[in-house]
C-alpha cells in the first residue's frame, strides 16, 4: 500500500469511527434517557418495565391454525387499548405470548382479559318458562348450569358469533348515552334475531354472561334481526369501553388459560441501562488500555477495530429493531471482551514470525493466513452454543443469544477485514519498524503433560464439588441449587417497600400476612437489596394475588412502581428444565462433530467435550455454593461458558495440529506442551480481556445482572484453566490409550 493511500485509508477510517460514533451516540443517548422515543433501541419488558402473559388453548386437541389466528387477532386488538407497542404472538401451536410494555397492573390486565372464549348471550327464561337467572339483591345469578342452560338452547348464541365490539357515545337532544354497538356473523344474526324477537313480545332480557357473572342484562327494546345491536345503559364511556373489550375477549375462537405472567417495573431497567452502558464504556477503555500497552501498533489497530465493533453491533440492534433485554446487554459486554480474542491470536503469530527474522510485512500475512483456522473454528463453536440457546431459550435467554451471536460475527469481520486493514495503513505509512509490532520472546516449554496427574487430581475435586454442594443444599435447603419459579413453578413478588427488614420483622410483620392470604406456611420471604423483599410462595390465584398487592400497598406503603410479580405454572417449570437439559446435551454433541469433522481425529472432539463437562461442572458447584437463583439465564451462563472455552481449547488443538506437522517424529509429550506454551500468552490475555467486562458487569450491574456475572467470571477462569492444563492433557492420554491397544495387540 503507497504512503498517499495509508493515510487515507487511516482518514477514513477515523471519520468513518467519528460518523458512526455521533449517530450511536444519539441512541444511547436517547435509550438511557428517553426509552422508546427518539431514536432509542427497542427494549424489552425487564428493561422497559410492563406485563408479560403465556396463555395456553385448553383442550387435548390443538386448535387449528386459523382459530389461533382469529384469537391472536382478537386479543391484539384488545391489549393495544393498553399500549400501543403491545404485541401477541403464537408460541407453538398452543401458546400465546402478550408483552405489554409501559404497564405495571399485572392483576388488573389479568383480570380484564379474564378466561378467553366463555362468553354467552343467555335467555332470561327456558322453554318450560323458568328463569335461567335471577337478581338475588347484588347482581344477577344463574338459577340453571350451563349446560343445563345449553341442553334446553337457552343459551343465543356465544362470543365467537360476535364479528366486533365497539364502545359510542350517542347523544340525543337532552343527554348523552353511552353505548357498545355489536355486529354478529351470519349465524350470530340469525340466532340473535330469533330471540330478541321473542324477548320483546315477552317483555324479556337477554344476559350477557361472562367468566362465571354476568357483565350486563339489557332489556330488548326492539327484535334486533339486522345482526347488528346496541347495548345502553353505561354509566361513562370507560363502562362502555370495559364492556365492549370483554365482549372481545370473550369471543376469542380458543378457550385459552394463564400458563405463566410476570409485571416488572421499569425502574429496575433504568437503572440497568445506565449501570450497563456505563460497564461496557470501562470495560471498553480498560481494554483499550491493556491492548496497547502490551502490543503497541497492533493494539492500537485492535482498539480502533474495537471501538468500530461496538458501534457497528449498537448500530445493527437499532437498525433491524432487535429488541434488547437485560441478558442481551450482558451479551454483548460480554462479546465487547472476546472481540479481541481474533486480534491477540493474530498478533501473537505475528512475533512469532518476526522472531523468525521475517520483515515485519511478511510477518503481519503470515501471522493472519496461520490464525485463521483457529478463528473460524472457535467462533463457529461458540456460535453453536448461541444458536443452541436461540433455538432452545425463551424470552430474555433467546435475547442474549441474538446479542452474543452478533457480537460474534461481527468481531469476526473487524478482526479480519477492519484490524487488518488498519494495520496494512500503518504500515503503508511508514511504521514498519519491528519494535513496533514486538517479537516473540524465547519461552521455555511448560511441563504440562508431566503435571498431568496432579492436574487431573484438581480437576476431579473441582468437578466433584458440584455433587457434594448439591447433596448440602439438598439436605438444608430441600434442593440441589437454588431454583427459581422458572424451575420450580409458582409466585414470586418483589417489592421496594422503603426500609430495610432485619429477618425478625419480616418473620414478625410480613409472613403472618402473606401466610393469611395464600392459606399456608409454606411461603420464603427473604431481602433482596436494599429495602426490597422478595416473597415466594405456590402459584396464587389472581385474587390471592391481588390481595397481597393490596397487602403490600396498604401495610408497607409500596407503590405499583415498586412491585413486581411472576406467576410461572409447573407446566412451564417443567419444561424450563427439560430444555436447559437438551440444550447442554444438544451444543456438547454439535461442538463433538464440528471438532471431529475439522480435526479428523475423534479424540479432540472427546478431549474438548469432557474438558466442556469439566467447566460446567465448576460453574454448577458457583451456583450450589453462592445459592444464585437458578432460572433461565443459568442454561445462557453454562451455555456460554461452554462457547467461550471450547474457543480457547481449539486454539491450542489448532496448534497441537500443526505442530504435529512441523515436529515430525518429536514426542507427543512435546508437543503437547510446547503447542500449551506457545499460546498461552493468547490463553491469558484473551482470559484477561473478558474478565475485565465481565467484572465491570459484576461491579456496576444490577443485582440480577450481578447473579449472571459471577457464575461468568468464575466460568472464565475455569474455561481458562481447563483449555491450559486439562483439554491438551486429556488429548494426550486418549492417545496413549489407543497406542496401548495396538501395543497388546501386536
Amino acid at each position: 500500500m503507497k504512503k498517499s493511500s495509508a493515510v487515507i485509508v487511516l482518514v477514513l477510517m477515523i471519520a468513518a469511527i467519528i460518523g458512526l460514533g455521533y449517530v450511536d451516540y444519539a441512541i444511547v443517548r436517547d435509550t438511557m434517557n428517553t426509552p422508546g422515543k427518539g431514536e432509542s433501541i427497542k427494549l424489552g419488558l425487564d428493561l422497559a418495565g410492563g406485563v408479560s402473559i403465556t396463555y395456553q388453548a385448553t383442550g387435548e386437541e390443538d386448535p387449528s391454525v386459523q382459530d389461533m389466528a382469529d384469537t391472536i387477532y382478537k386479543l391484539q386488538q384488545r391489549v393495544t387499548a393498553y399500549s400501543t407497542e403491545a404485541k401477541v404472538y403464537q408460541e407453538g401451536t398452543r401458546r400465546i405470548n402478550i408483552e405489554i410494555p409501559g404497564v405495571s397492573d399485572a392483576n388488573k390486565i389479568l383480570e380484564e382479559l379474564g378466561k378467553p372464549g366463555s362468553l354467552y348471550f343467555i335467555k332470561q327464561n327456558g322453554p318450560d318458562g323458568s328463569l335461567n337467572y335471577q337478581y338475588d339483591g347484588v347482581g344477577y345469578v344463574l338459577t340453571k348450569p350451563l349446560d343445563q342452560l345449553r341442553e334446553e338452547g337457552s343459551i343465543v348464541c356465544d362470543g365467537t358469533n360476535v364479528i366486533s365490539s365497539e364502545p359510542a357515545t350517542r347523544t340525543d337532544t337532552t343527554t348523552r348515552q353511552y353505548v357498545v354497538n355489536l355486529t354478529f356473523d351470519p349465524e350470530g344474526t340469525t340466532a340473535f334475531g330469533e330471540a330478541t324477537t321473542e324477548a320483546y313480545l315477552n317483555g324479556a332480557t337477554i344476559g350477557i354472561y361472562y367468566d362465571d357473572q354476568f357483565v350486563s342484562v339489557p332489556r330488548v327494546n326492539e327484535p334486533i334481526t339486522g345482526g347488528q345491536c346496541e347495548i345502553s345503559g353505561q354509566e361513562s364511556y370507560e363502562e362502555a369501553e370495559q364492556l365492549a373489550s370483554t365482549i372481545r375477549i370473550g369471543g376469542l375462537t380458543v378457550e385459552l388459560e394463564e400458563l405463566s405472567s410476570s409485571v416488572v417495573g421499569a425502574q429496575l431497567g433504568s437503572q440497568a441501562i445506565r449501570t450497563s452502558f456505563m460497564a461496557a464504556g470501562i470495560g471498553i477503555i480498560l481494554i483499550i488500555i491493556f491492548m496497547i500497552v502490551v502490543y503497541w501498533i497492533p493494539g492500537v489497530a485492535s482498539s480502533l477495530g474495537l471501538i468500530l465493533y461496538t458501534e457497528i453491533v449498537i448500530g445493527l440492534i437499532k437498525a433491524f429493531d432487535i429488541t434488547l433485554t437485560l441478558p442481551g446487554i450482558a451479551g454483548i459486554i460480554l462479546s465487547i471482551g472476546m472481540a479481541v480474542d481474533a486480534n491477540v491470536i493474530i498478533f501473537a503469530r505475528m512475533r512469532e514470525e518476526t522472531a523468525k527474522d521475517l520483515s515485519v510485512g511478511t510477518a503481519m500475512k503470515n501471522g493472519y493466513s496461520k490464525a485463521l483456522s483457529a478463528i473460524i473454528d472457535g467462533n463457529v463453536t461458540t456460535l453453536i452454543a448461541a444458536l443452541i440457546l436461540g433455538i432452545r431459550g425463551t424470552g430474555t435467554v433467546q435475547g442474549f443469544a441474538i446479542t452474543l451471536a452478533l457480537g460474534i460475527i461481527v468481531s469476526m469481520f473487524t478482526a479480519l477485514v477492519i484490524t487488518r486493514l488498519i494495520m496494512n495503513a500503518f504500515y503503508g505509512a511508514g511504521i514498519q519498524n519491528e519494535k513496533f509490532y514486538g517479537r516473540a520472546k524465547e519461552i521455555k516449554s511448560i511441563n504440562i503433560v508431566g503435571k498431568r496427574w496432579i492436574i487431573i487430581a484438581i480437576s476431579a475435586i473441582l468437578v466433584l464439588s458440584a455433587p457434594v454442594l448439591m447433596a448440602v443444599n439438598q439436605a438444608s435447603i430441600g434442593h440441589p441449587l437454588n431454583f427459581s419459579l422458572e424451575f420450580l413453578g409458582g409466585t414470586s413478588t418483589t417489592a421496594d417497600i422503603g426500609e430495610d427488614m432485619t429477618l425478625d420483622r419480616i418473620e414478625s410483620e410480613i409472613q403472618p400476612l402473606v401466610s393469611e392470604i395464600t392459606g399456608d406456611n409454606a411461603i420464603n420471604i427473604s431481602n433482596v437489596e436494599g429495602s426490597k423483599i422478595n416473597i415466594r410462595t405456590r402459584a396464587l390465584t389472581l385474587s390471592e394475588r391481588e390481595a397481597l398487592t393490596d397487602m403490600l400497598k396498604n401495610n408497607f406503603g409500596a407503590a405499583d412502581t415498586d412491585i413486581e410479580m411472576e406467576n410461572i405454572s409447573a407446566t412451564i417449570s417443567s419444561e424450563m428444565q427439560a430444555d436447559a437439559i437438551w440444550a447442554t446435551i444438544i451444543a456438547l454433541v454439535c461442538m463433538l462433530i464440528y471438532i471431529w469433522i475439522r480435526f479428523r481425529d475423534v479424540r479432540f472432539g472427546a478431549a474438548s467435550v469432557t474438558a466442556l463437562l469439566h467447566d460446567a461442572m465448576v460453574v454448577i458447584a458457583c451456583y450450589a455454593l453462592t445459592r444464585i437463583s437458578v432460572g433461565g439465564t443459568f442454561i445462557a451462563a453454562v451455555l456460554t461458558i461452554i462457547g467461550y472455552s471450547i474457543n480457547a481449547t481449539i486454539v491450542i488443538f489448532d496448534r497441537i495440529r500443526e505442530n504435529l506437522r512441523i515436529m515430525g517424529k518429536a514426542p507427543l509429550e512435546e508437543v503437547v506442551n510446547t503447542s500449551v506454551t506457545q499460546t498461552l500468552s493468547r490463553s491469558v490475555f484473551t482470559s484477561l480481556t473478558t474478565f475485565i467486562t465481565v467484572l465491570m458487569l459484576f461491579i456496576l450491574g444490577v443485582s440480577n445482572i450481578r447473579d449472571f456475572a459471577l457464575p461468568l467470571m468464575v466460568g472464565v477462569v475455569a474455561g481458562t484453566y481447563s483449555s491450559v492444563f486439562l483439554a491438551g492433557n486429556l488429548w494426550y492420554m486418549f492417545r496413549q490409550i489407543k497406542g496401548k491397544a495396538k501395543e497388546k495387540a501386536k
